[in-house]
């Protein structure tokens, strides 16, 4: 497998999942509409700095494992397509049960009661958010090693794409701050939810599947 081949790949999976409704979404969305585009900013800076971490803590693990035995890393493989499907699939029965209803799938978080003030506060409320949510880690664990060839070192090279995701997040983040300002009612329509999560479950179904038909 070729790096710069799976790029393409690796950019579309990080747009639809990143976009779809989760704590980073829901918390983006609060402070955008609370305080407007400046306000959403810190936060923005704050859940990547989180996922940063999770993502090279995720790859010292993986690394780790990869390096002790062969047996690991399918037992990994393994563990990490069956964490894609149930997760995709679970994405997918959550549209359903939304379009019985009628109303937007539910987001897996509690937000504070009030808002905070200052970048500082900002910064830390979004980089909470983010290392409170071991999902996150658990998903690296099975996103990212699938990306990585067989013959570039597996910290390295994780630790490189966490940084394009990070720069493609921090891009998608503001750029759907600036919009709420504008069209924030039109962003928590069930209708456009309900799409996002129909297409980010399908990507992590296919993930799932990619990872477990692969060898290493």
């Amino acid at each position: 497998m070729d790096l710069v081949a799976s790029l393409p790949t690796f950019i579309v999976a990080v747009v639809l999942i990143s976009a779809s409704p989760g704590p980073a979404m829901a918390l983006i969305l609060r402070r955008a509409a609370l305080r407007g585009f400046s306000g959403a900013v810190p936060t923005v800076l704050g859940l990547e700095a989180g996922l940063y971490l999770w993502a090279l803590v995720a790859a010292a693990g993986v690394a780790a494992l990869v390096a002790a035995s062969e047996i690991a890393f399918i037992v990994l493989r393994v563990i990490g397509a069956g964490f894609l499907l149930y997760l995709g699939v679970k994405t997918l029965r959550g549209v359903l049960r939304s379009r019985k209803t009628g109303a937007a799938p539910e987001l897996d978080i509690e937000l504070p009661a009030s808002a905070t003030r200052g970048w500082s506060k900002a910064v830390g409320e979004g980089a909470v958010v983010m290392l409170a949510n071991p999902k996150a880690a658990a998903f690296m664990i099975a996103f990212y090693p699938q990306f990585v060839p067989s013959d570039r070192p597996l910290f390295a090279t994780t630790a490189l794409l966490a940084l394009l995701q990070v720069v493609i997040e921090i891009a998608l983040y503001l750029t759907l701050a600036a919009a709420v300002g504008r069209a924030g009612a039109w962003f928590r329509r069930p209708v456009v939810r309900r799409r996002m999560e129909a297409a980010t479950g399908t990507v992590l179904i296919g993930l799932g599947l990619r990872v477990a038909a692969e060898s290493r």
